[in-house]
């Protein structure tokens, strides 16, 4: 059990899980966004909710993983922080990366994990690993 304290008292907090992952995207880059995340990566695009469907960005989807895209006015990629996607078929997603002509840099294998970090269409940075 964690604690945190608020207005001045010890109270319990548990987190259970991580619901989503949002990474940040220009203005009006949404369909760029769909080419790399379903094209590229293969993830399904899921309807965000009417009452968050305005706001711009979309939403994808695979695994256990949901992965929220969203707009930022004054953007700027997120080079280091980074989202690290356990995956089936490194092999191909390097070949589907090189192919859409994304920036690749393999990495170090560690912890029973082959890997390598793959930059979107926006310059964000994701990590992507298979268990060897």
């Amino acid at each position: 059990m964690n604690f945190v304290v608020c207005e001045g008292k010890k109270v319990a907090m548990k987190v259970l899980a991580l619901d989503h992952v949002q990474i940040a995207i220009p203005p009006g880059g949404e369909d760029r966004a769909r080419e790399f995340y379903s094209g590229v990566l293969g993830l399904t695009e899921v309807p965000k909710p009417s009452s968050m469907a305005g706001r711009g960005g979309c939403w994808f989807a695979g695994g256990s993983l949901n992965l929220h895209l969203g707009v930022e006015e004054d953007f700027h990629p997120a080079k280091k922080a980074h989202p690290a996607l356990v995956v089936e078929g490194l092999d191909e997603l390097l070949a589907r990366g090189e192919a859409a002509g994304a920036a690749i840099k393999p990495d170090v294998s560690f912890g029973g994990f082959r890997r390598f970090h793959i930059l979107d269409r926006f310059g964000n940075r994701l990590e992507l690993m298979e268990r060897v």
